[in-house]
């Protein structure tokens, strides 16, 4: 599952480069936040692997409801780019984060 929410991230970044018009500020800095934390968790779950440790605390609740609040802001200002959000949202939802 952290293949498809790398790519997913991928996606996110190559729309959001590509995105017609400029994305507010306030926006970005939203993305930067889930972007941020989002790598952290990944790095998180790399770590406990690689120490050979089981279950432990994986996951940041949360990340999937806030992105599927950035994404409804996203639907109204860059329609072009919810579809990513929406995926990356779907994504961490099934992961249980």
């Amino acid at each position: 599952m952290d293949s498809n929410l790398k790519a997913s991230l991928k996606t996110l970044h190559t729309e959001l480069a590509s995105a017609p018009g400029p994305v507010d500020e306030e926006l970005l800095d939203l993305l930067a936040q889930l972007d941020g934390d989002i790598k952290q968790l990944l790095e998180r779950r790399v770590a406990q692997q690689d120490a050979g440790a089981g279950g432990g605390d994986t996951t940041t609740y949360g990340l999937a409801e806030r992105t599927q609040e950035i994404s409804a802001k996203f639907a109204v200002k860059h329609p072009t780019l919810e579809p990513a959000l929406r995926e990356l949202g779907r994504i961490l939802g099934n992961m249980g984060i």
